[in-house]
């Protein structure tokens, strides 16, 4: 199977240079080393090369969900890719090719920000005004905090790079592995430090809100805010996390839940009120080739078997909640002409399909991934309040968000209750959004919830053994890195 080549587009102007101008801008690669980072227009092209990570880097297309939804208890790998049925059944080996191309394309985001901030500090150029230099050094702390995030998720402690790699001695580019607290240490001060340079919401020489084509398509204060809330409470730091949060709440940019669930994933409300940042896939040649990957036949056009099949705990979880609203938006059911290992081993079963992406549109699709939205925000502020013993308010913040999908409000639950109950919520609200994995990881429920899980192979008749153990819980350092640098020590196998 052929992927299309996502071309990244640039982000909407910002100041006194025009949409047409800054849309004929070309990411920083594209100029040479020696006159690369003179000019304003310079700088705004590297930081447009910076954002591109996220259309360019296949982990943040789709296998964000195929190493969250897909390697829990969501999903089934589907498709036909060995490697993306090993994250399935728990068995990803260091030379698996889609953990080595993750971790090159996140660290060349990192190196992309980097060189941002460091050149943005050397630019002299007059009309580069100073508040917009700040907004360019706090947009790529952004960029290079959010991709330390996904890293240290994935793997644990990994080398700290922070500046631009100008040397190919071994002793610049064998660099050893930081341990977690250091790399979420250096997030925490990215984040801190960008949330103070960038502003709630983008304004043009007159002071006017850009509105959302740029202010949901690049980091603002709110969007450091968020995902800082998201790393405290990764790394279980509550009252830090509830302190990001209620800057978030607090933002004039206006965040809040939709009232319609469906708003969210129908293709219609990009950049909506609950959406903190979403990737900005325009189509054709800036098209997102996600949805076609997982789409049924009907709307794909493709008669191959796809990837990110819904679970059958999953539908029980929706079914068992009567969760109609949550399940009809991610969950499309379609007869096909292929066998499928736990929903139908004979040709013409029906199947789900994953649907919160609704348009395939030949492999260049406009659904927009959210990297933040204000749901999941409120849910972590329901986490954190009940782990810090203050359960009636955390009820309130999670009876919000059943309240828009028509579910009866929660009430008197001990603190162990609702614990469950938010980590359930939180599966049914995000499902096919990437979170599941580390949901269950934060909350110390990965191994239990992957051996206690019991899904029947059609084939055979028997329950899968997905064999969890905490070893497991990381992914390994691709072998290609450590052919490569010496210096790193392997994950626990």
């Amino acid at each position: 199977m052929k992927y299309k080549n996502i071309i990244a587009g640039a982000i909407i102007t910002l100041g006194t240079m025009s949409c047409d101008k800054f849309l004929d801008l070309q990411p920083i690669s594209e100029e040479t080393s020696d006159n690369a980072y003179g000019k304003a227009s310079q700088m705004e092209s590297a930081l447009v090369g910076a954002y591109e990570t996220f259309q360019s880097s296949e982990y943040y297309v789709w296998d964000h969900v195929v190493f969250s939804d897909v390697r829990s208890d969501n999903a089934y790998a589907g498709g036909d890719n060995p490697e993306v049925f090993e994250a399935d059944l728990l068995t990803i080996t260091p030379i698996n090719s889609r953990v080595f191309r993750n971790w090159s394309e996140i660290y060349n985001g990192i190196l992309k920000a980097n060189t941002v901030i460091e050149k943005i500090e050397l630019i002299e150029d007059p009309a580069l005004s100073e508040v917009r230099k700040d907004q360019i050094k706090g947009e790529a702390l952004f960029l290079r905090a959010y991709h330390y995030f996904t890293l240290v998720k994935l793997h644990g402690g990994v080398p700290l790079i922070l500046t631009p790699t100008k040397s190919t001695d071994p002793n610049d580019v064998r660099v050893p592995r930081n341990t977690v607290d250091e790399v979420y240490a250096q997030i925490i001060t990215d984040l801190n430090l960008s949330a103070s340079l960038l502003p709630d919401y983008y304004t043009d020489e007159n002071g006017n809100d850009l509105g959302g084509s740029t202010n949901k398509a690049r980091a603002t204060a709110g969007a450091a805010n968020a995902l800082l809330a998201k790393v405290y409470a990764q790394h279980k730091e509550w009252d830090n996390a509830l302190e990001a949060i209620q800057k978030v709440e607090n933002s004039t940019a206006g965040y809040m839940l939709l009232s319609d669930y469906n708003h969210l994933f129908d293709g219609e409300h990009y950049n909506n009120e609950e959406s903190i940042l979403e990737v900005q896939y325009l189509g054709t040649d800036e098209g997102n080739f996600g949805p076609q990957l997982l789409l049924p036949p009907s709307i794909s056009g493709d008669t191959w078997r796809k990837f990110v099949t819904p679970s059958q705990n999953l539908i029980a979880a929706y079914d068992a909640e009567g969760d109609n609203v949550r399940k009809g938006a991610a969950v499309l059911f379609e007869s096909v002409d292929w066998v499928d290992e736990y929903w139908g081993n004979a040709s013409g079963s029906t199947i789900p399909f994953s649907y919160k992406w609704k348009k395939a549109m030949g492999w260049a699709s406009t659904d927009r991934p959210y990297l933040l939205r204000f749901g999941d925000i409120v849910l972590l502020k329901a986490e954190a309040l009940n782990e810090i013993g203050n359960t009636s308010l955390a009820l309130v913040e999670i009876n919000k968000i059943r309240t828009r999908v028509n579910l009866a409000n929660f009430s008197g639950l001990s603190q162990a209750e609702l614990r469950e109950k938010i980590l359930n919520e939180r599966r049914l609200e995000l499902a096919q959004e990437g979170h599941r994995w580390d949901d269950l990881v934060r909350q110390n429920k990965a191994v239990s919830t992957m051996n206690n899980l019991v899904e029947i192979d059609l084939r055979t008749g028997r329950a899968v053994n997905y064999d969890m153990t905490d070893a497991k819980i990381l992914l390994p350092i691709p072998q290609q890195e450590l052919d490569r640098n010496p210096a790193l020590d392997q994950n626990p196998l």
